[in-house]
């Protein structure tokens, strides 16, 4: 199946890997901002097929690009996508929990986690993969975690910072501003509850 994300055509799979929305388009205009000019490195957490890695790696070419998923199914589908682009050379899609399989530091991490809490039912996501939507308890454990990876200091660069995507907002932190937007987080989540 296909789907078109930033004027780009990609390969999907319903069911098996989370359907990308108009919403993440904002996501990646964020994260283009940020990227500039200068030579950078930049982690999709939770790339599922790849279509934020891979649109920021054509639309960014001095950009290298690391993608991670949990799930193999969405690594297959997101090296399909890198491939199809001509952009697999910069697009290094490797499977693992949040940063722990990217070397070093990146300049720019980029993240669609699932958020939403498991005591919720969503009928708009009846087809997409629960743990691509659905996260325990309040839904920010994927989050949390990752921003206290991101921290201390030893996978952001100074200066780098923190793109996530956020009930269709794009929320940005500088490597400063972490706790900020932690708790700019969890008082979204109270909001909706």
């Amino acid at each position: 199946m296909e789907t078109t994300f930033c004027n780009l055509s990609f390969t999907i799979a319903p069911g098996r890997v989370f359907t990308p929305r108009p919403a993440t388009e904002r996501l990646v205009r964020t994260a283009d901002e940020l990227i500039g000019d200068e030579p950078k490195k930049v982690v999709d957490v939770g790339t599922g097929s790849g279509v934020i890695a891979v649109t920021l790696a054509v639309r960014n070419p001095q950009a290298e690009v690391w993608a991670v998923d949990k799930s193999p199914d969405a690594v297959a589908l997101a090296r399909e996508n890198a491939r199809r682009h001509g952009v697999a050379d910069r697009v290094h899609v490797v499977e693992g929990d949040l940063l722990e399989p990217v070397p070093g530091r990146a300049d720019l991490i980029v993240a669609n986690l699932p958020y939403l809490p498991d005591s919720l039912h969503d009928p708009r996501y009846d087809t997409e993969p629960p743990e691509a939507v659905y996260a325990p308890g309040d839904g920010l454990d994927p989050y949390r975690r990752l921003l206290n990876a991101c921290r201390d200091g030893k996978l952001v660069t100074p200066g780098g910072a923190v793109v996530i995507q956020f009930h269709r907002e794009a929320l940005v932190a500088n490597c400063w501003q972490l706790e900020d937007l932690r708790r700019q987080l969890e008082e979204h989540q109270q909001a909706a509850a």
